[in-house]
């Protein structure tokens, strides 16, 4: 069949439902019946192919999404071509939106043009403005490629060297000092469910109060950012003042950070904080223009308080910032010390003293270090005197000269992240003779004579104690130091050769010490065998494991001991059950200590533990809180005496949350009556031997910031010899003084008993723990009896170490102060409290 022949087919149905065939020819066709499920079938497809180009677009989406990163940059710019108005404080205002409008288009103009912007330019918001002709603060967001971060970064930085007005655009804005920082990712995190801002104006010279949300009654909300836009008159700058601070102590959870600025400008941050203040030591910023920004950020985790601020309005006339100083002494310091310095100021102190003389400058306090700045080449904060620049920190006093009756101190801060500054004073000193009638350090510090080759670094630099000869009660370092005895043997290099440690009994090369002085090959330790004969050969090994009792390891709750030394309360569970971490809300000292505090003077707060034990309406010893109804205390500060009944509860009235003996704070608790006094069995009045007592209060104290029980060691805790620890009381600072107003504070340093043994006649026992002062000339004395020792560990908590119980004298050279030893009397204690 050729082609001419072909036709076309298809099947009919016949009503006796025999089929057919009949053909069509092919030049008269007839439209063709179309099967409806193949129009479903093709319909179906189209849908589902949409349906997979949606899914794989979405899939592609997420994909291109998750290779990106959300970056923010504040910042501002000067707009030139502009005056201020009242308006543009109002975000509402129609000239507020207007210019606004100009500014986002402009810099969207900007980032737009850009080749390493453009791609991922999201988009631009005005936060504000203020003056200065008109500052505009911008907030600009851009979805950025991982790995392109950098390059947006420095394209970002680089945009203030664009022209200051867009080539051809009659309607763009005339500006200059357009700058641009990546903001802090936690400020925009995706869990920030909730973003408020509040704009408000300082009113005449009446400081106004600010507090986060909820304060004080109530918790500040989670997973939520708050802003506070503050603003003063021309003029003026801002002064913002926290008088009440408690937010976690973890700056990674909650937060307040405090801007320079009214946008969140990471190059005008003066500040991040966290944690607790005391109100005695208040946290004070000042802003160098007429504007501040305040943000609080917070997590899904605890909440806290929160805050409670004042800001005002300064006028700037008033801000004294370097002057002429003549005289032959006087003092200086950095702008609002002891409080945060402004930022962006440069002071210029013109220092003159009589002709003849020379100038000496001695810094009391010097901090100058800032937050995630490390190093010391003094770019950023800093003072300089002829030409050498000083920064940082600087933990003891220093002196600087100038052979001539002249010095110029400048003082130098830059516009970010701002410290308290400088405290420092200057006089005049012969040339010939800088030091009239006392010893003259290297560091020309200038100290009594009788303190030159006394065993103590006086000085600060030990010049006083170099090239001197030593009395026998001294040690005698081969580098020619002198060192007090006690010293001797406490694992610390006082010498600085090493000298104080030799012939203490220690093993040779290749051993290692146990505990109970006998020595073994360091293979040995951690073999799992107890070597020893203590077990102490087994503690502190790589890995924590149950090894056999000793009076040297810890014993969990479920009668299993550990080899581990000091685990309890350090934030790691290490026994089985879980019980090293049980008990563990005490010890802590919820507020931030500031550095700037001299003296022995504790912080309001500070030691939330110490109690002050009244009779007659007159302090007579100190005493520590173990939980919300014990405490402990000195056996002998509860003897009957004449006719007082120290032993009877009745007799007391306890003060918790106390710091000044004169001042009723309204965190202070007053107890007029105990429920019991336990005093040990076993106490001696001739040799001090047990001397510890208990007293139980009439109903348990809420615990707060200011009251806070410390944390008991267990019976096997370690307090090394060497170790620094605090004692604290309102004892008399002197022999035969005055008790102190204020609680007084000493850090001290465990001391071998040994060699404590020997300097005390012998007097020691193993009941007893003996602790001296660093430098010497404090110590505790009459009125801090029964008062704790604590000591810091790992965990970040406070262990009560001792109990203040007696000495010889008070401050007294080669005379350290002795403590009851508390873990001898762990098991006693919970015997008698449960605690």
């Amino acid at each position: 069949m050729d082609r001419s022949d072909a036709k076309m087919r298809y099947n009919t149905q016949e009503p006796d439902g025999e089929t057919s065939i009949q053909f069509l020819p092919a030049s008269e066709p007839k439209p063709v019946k179309k099967d409806k499920r193949k129009t479903w079938v093709v319909v179906g497809v189209v849908i589902a192919a949409a349906i997979i180009a949606v899914v794989v677009g979405l899939l592609v989406w997420c994909f291109l999404k998750s290779m990106t990163v959300k970056k923010m940059y504040g910042g501002s710019m000067r707009i030139t071509s502009e005056t201020f108005q009242d308006a543009y404080e109002d975000p509402n205002s129609t000239e507020y939106q207007a210019l606004a409008g100009r500014v986002v288009s402009q810099l969207a103009s900007i980032y737009q043009n850009s080749p390493d912007t453009s791609k991922y330019y999201v988009g631009t918001s005005v936060e504000g403005f203020s003056e200065g002709s008109v500052l505009a603060y911008h907030l600009s967001e851009f979805n950025v490629p991982k790995g392109q971060e950098d390059t947006v970064d420095h394209a970002i930085g680089t945009a203030s060297k664009i022209q200051s007005r867009m080539a051809g655009n009659t309607e763009s804005l005339s500006f200059e000092d357009l700058t641009s920082s990546a903001v802090d990712s936690r400020m925009f995190q995706k869990k920030l469910t909730s973003k408020k801002k509040f704009i408000l104006h300082a009113k005449g010279d009446t400081p106004q109060e600010l507090t986060s949300p909820g304060f004080p009654n109530s918790t500040y909300p989670s997973n939520t950012i708050i802003l506070w836009q503050l603003r003063a008159d021309r003029g003026n700058i801002i002064k913002l003042n926290f008088d009440t601070f408690m937010l976690d102590d973890d700056c990674r959870k909650d937060f307040v950070r405090v801007y320079d600025s009214l946008v969140e400008d990471e190059s005008c941050l003066l500040a991040e904080k966290c944690g607790h203040y005391a109100p005695t030591e208040p946290v004070t910023f000042f802003s160098s223009g007429n504007v501040m920004l305040l943000t609080l950020v917070t997590n899904d985790k605890h909440s806290y308080p929160g805050f409670r601020a004042y800001f005002s309005q300064v006028p700037i006339s008033t801000r004294v910032c370097g002057t002429t100083l003549s005289g032959s002494n006087g003092n200086f310091n950095s702008p609002e010390y002891p409080n945060y310095y402004p930022p962006s100021v440069e002071c210029l102190w013109n220092i003159q003293v009589p002709a003849g003389k020379y100038v000496k400058v001695r810094f009391l306090k010097f901090l100058l270090s800032e937050l995630g700045h490390i190093g010391s080449d003094c770019q950023k904060d800093y003072v300089a005197i002829d030409g050498q620049k000083y920064c940082g920190e600087k933990k003891d006093v220093f002196v600087v000269i100038n052979k001539s009756n002249m010095m110029k101190v400048l003082f130098h801060a830059d516009k970010s992240l701002v410290d308290r500054g400088f405290l420092a004073e200057f006089e005049a000193f012969e040339p010939t003779n800088p030091c009239p009638d006392t010893f003259r350090c290297k560091n020309y510090r200038c100290i009594k004579p009788q303190l030159q080759c006394n065993g103590w670094n006086d000085c600060g630099d030990n010049s006083d104690e170099m090239n001197c000869k030593c009395n026998q009660t001294q040690i005698s370092c081969k580098n020619g130091l002198c060192k007090s005895p006690i010293w001797k043997c406490d694992g610390v290099d006082d010498c600085g050769d090493g000298t104080d440690e030799m012939g203490c009994g220690t093993c040779q090369s290749g051993e290692v010490s146990c505990q109970n002085g006998k020595c073994i090959s360091e293979k040995m330790k951690c073999d799992g065998q107890d070597n020893c004969g203590d077990g102490s050969d087994e503690q502190n090994c790589a890995s924590v494991s149950v090894i056999p009792c000793t009076n040297f390891t810890y014993q969990c709750a479920d009668q299993k001991c550990i080899n581990k030394v000091n685990p309890e309360c350090d934030g790691t569970p290490d026994c089985e059950d879980g019980s090293d971490e049980a008990s563990c809300d005490c010890g802590r000292q919820l507020f931030r200590m500031s550095r700037i505090v001299g003296g022995q003077n504790s912080l309001e707060g500070e030691w939330p533990w110490q109690v002050s034990l009244h009779v007659n309406s007159g302090h007579v010893c100190g005493a520590s809180l173990i939980s919300d109804t014990w405490l402990v205390t000195a056996a002998h500060c509860v003897q009957d005496e004449d006719n007082l009944r120290l032993s009877q509860p009745g007799t007391w009235e306890v003060y918790l949350g106390l710091h000044d003996q004169n001042v009723k704070d309204i965190q202070r608790v007053v107890r007029k009556l105990l429920k019991n006094v336990i005093q040990h069995p076993n106490y001696n009045p001739y040799t001090y031997d047990f001397d510890i007592a208990l007293m139980q209060l009439d109903s348990p104290v809420t615990f707060s910031q200011y009251i806070m029980p410390v944390c008991l060691p267990n019976p096997a805790h370690d307090f090394p010899v060497g170790k620094s620890v605090w004692v604290t009381g309102w004892g008399t600072t002197q022999e035969a003084g005055r008790l102190a107003q204020v609680l007084q504070k000493a850090e001290v340093r465990i001391i071998n008993s040994t060699v404590c043994n020997q300097l005390m006649a012998n007097q020691i026992t193993s009941r007893m723990l003996c602790a001296g002062v660093l430098s010497g000339g404090v110590d505790a004395c009459q009125g801090d009896s029964g008062g704790p020792l604590t000591s810091l560990d790992i965990g970040r908590r406070y262990f009560l170490a001792g109990v203040v119980s007696w000495g010889d004298g008070c401050a007294r050279r080669n005379r350290p102060g002795i403590y009851t030893r508390v873990t001898q009397f762990r098991g006693w204690i919970k015997e008698k409290t449960g605690v």
